[in-house]
């Protein structure tokens, strides 16, 4: 098992698994959103892909080792604390992982020159926490699958 969830980022063809199974697990994510605020999240989500072509899988490129590094904290002490998969401890720990993970995209959108990304991040940044929170359990599994 790994130590250090940045390992992972350092192979190139196991950056590109975890990138295409994170752009998998927001599509299944999104697919199984209904409501008012899932409808902003969909409507961003196609104003990016649609208006700025690459620029999705191109964040995630850069994400994914961001993403690694802001739960590292949280890997290491689920080894230690021992039992249980990775999805469910971070969902025990939503109050302190999501704020984990809402700063690197509140700090992308902040550098981000693409003024549709920006306005998109902006529309969707208020409930984010509720998806991101929603979506732990399915991080944890990915982040599992390449760390075992």
């Amino acid at each position: 098992m790994v130590s250090n969830l940045l390992d992972l980022s350092a192979n190139p063809a196991t950056k590109e698994a975890i990138v295409k199974d994170a752009q998998a697990l927001v599509e299944s994510e999104l697919a199984n959103k209904s409501g008012i605020s899932a409808g902003a999240v969909k409507l961003a989500y196609k104003a990016v892909t649609s208006f700025a072509p690459g620029y999705y899988v191109e964040t995630l490129n850069i994400l994914v080792p961001s993403m690694l590094e802001a739960l590292q904290p949280f890997w290491s002490d689920f080894q230690t604390s021992g039992g249980g998969s990775f999805g469910d401890y971070l969902a025990k720990r939503q109050d302190e992982v999501t704020p984990a993970l809402l700063k690197i995209t509140d700090d992308m959108a902040g550098a981000s020159e693409k003024a549709v990304v920006v306005k998109a991040y902006n529309t969707v940044r208020g409930g984010a926490s509720k998806h991101i929170e929603a979506a732990l359990p399915a991080l944890g599994g990915l982040v599992e699958k390449y760390a075992a």
